[in-house]
């Protein structure tokens, strides 16, 4: 199989995000990519308990500002679990590089969210991103979160 797809490292995806429209949109768009969406959810205690619930997970992407309380919170829990995470904010709080992989500044295109999971895809191969799309960056190169800044 010489042009077969490459095997994913990320294709399980918790979204947590409390915009309705915004979560319809990134479920439509990943389904569309192949991802599959574990759960979409609005909320802190909701996405904490979907980590605790040790169903397999490879990608959190969370927004920081939720109705019950801080993204922050779930990317503590999920970094717990070994589980990387990408806020998907419009603005990034400051405790982003030590405990995501990346943050992807909202409004965003979806090319740019396919990009930015594929770059974070790349530092979890311990290989350089083909590209950065606009409005994201890059910190961690494991799947940790570990805020290894990558030059």
């Amino acid at each position: 199989m010489l042009f077969g797809k490459k095997k994913r490292r990320i294709v399980r995806l918790l979204v947590v995000e409390d915009e309705p429209l915004v979560a319809f949109d990134a479920e439509h768009i990943l389904t569309d990519a192949d991802f599959e969406i574990v759960a979409t959810v609005d909320r802190v205690a909701d996405a904490v308990a979907v980590l605790a619930d040790g169903e397999a997970i490879d990608l959190v992407l969370v927004d920081v500002n939720l109705a019950d309380g801080s993204g922050v919170e779930v990317a503590r829990a999920a970094r717990q679990r070994g589980v990387a995470v990408m806020f998907v904010t419009g603005a990034c709080p400051p405790e982003a590089i030590e405990l995501a992989a990346g943050c992807l500044a909202k409004p965003y295109g979806q090319r740019d969210l396919i990009a930015a999971i594929g770059a974070i895809e790349a530092g979890m191969a311990g290989k350089p991103p083909k590209r950065l799309p606009p409005g994201f960056t890059l910190f961690a190169n494991g799947s940790d979160g570990s805020g290894v800044t990558l030059d």
